[in-house]
């Protein structure tokens, strides 16, 4: 497998395929792609604390103002959700064509891992 194929599926399932890819050889020993896996895994560990902060934030919010809440917490979690996602069809189509994406905060933590 070549190395961009192998750096897009790093985020293809997220945290399982991150892992993967530091575990299996050559690729766990491959700084490009080990960067790719650890942002991989640090990108849908930050969408997973994100959505349980978000649901603590929005059940505050329900209890608060609880018809005009719901439309507000459906409109800012539909936005924000889409966004992940095109974030991450992003980081995949850059990765595969073999561009160096390096998300703010996530980015850095990453590059030190590699």
């Amino acid at each position: 497998m070549t190395q961009n194929v192998a750096i897009a599926l790093t985020y293809v399932l997220g945290l399982i395929t991150g892992i993967i890819f530091l575990v299996i050889e050559p690729y766990n020993k491959d700084r490009v792609v080990r960067f790719h896996a650890f942002q991989s895994i640090f990108f849908n560990l930050a969408a997973i604390a994100f959505s349980i902060v978000w649901g603590i934030i929005s059940s505050i919010i329900w209890s608060v103002i609880p018809f005009a809440g719901a439309a507000l917490i459906g409109l800012v979690s539909s936005l924000v959700w889409l966004g992940v996602l095109v974030l991450w069809v992003v980081l995949i189509v850059k990765a595969y064509g073999g561009t160096k994406l390096v998300l703010p905060v996530i980015g850095p933590l990453a590059e030190k891992q590699a």
